[in-house]
């Protein structure tokens, strides 16, 4: 199970951080990634992270602005966004990869499991 936390209101250039809480798998082992979703558009990886924490993947549209990482003692892992802009706003998921292979999909579908998502907004 997977589920998001810390979607909210934020004004352009602000700051949030997203959890994704992970249960009833072996998160230390899995690849993990970051999908999101704007109303009308198609779903956008956005973000992934090894096993293990060490190799880290980002979208061009968020290079440089968000940062991925992953406390596997808490199986938890998160998405700090910086710089928030109004493209940025979507509903977003944490989504649960193959077994040690870092990969960059972008349709839910294809991954073993992702949470409920949880929407951020970008707005002043």
């Amino acid at each position: 199970q997977l589920v998001e936390s810390g979607g909210g209101l934020a004004q352009p250039g602000g700051s949030l951080r997203l959890s994704c809480a992970a249960s009833g798998f072996t998160f230390s082992g899995y690849a993990m990634s970051w999908v999101r979703q704007a109303p009308g558009k198609g779903p956008e990886w956005v973000s992934a992270i090894s096993d293990e924490g060490l190799h880290t993947e980002y979208a061009d549209s968020v290079k440089g602005r968000f940062t991925i990482s992953r406390d596997n003692a808490k199986n938890t892992m998160y998405l700090q966004m910086n710089n928030l802009k109004p493209e940025d706003a979507a509903r977003y998921y944490c989504a649960k990869g193959p077994w040690r292979t870092l990969v960059k999909w972008s349709t839910l579908q294809e991954y073993g499991a992702w949470g409920q998502g949880t929407q951020v907004t970008v707005s002043s």
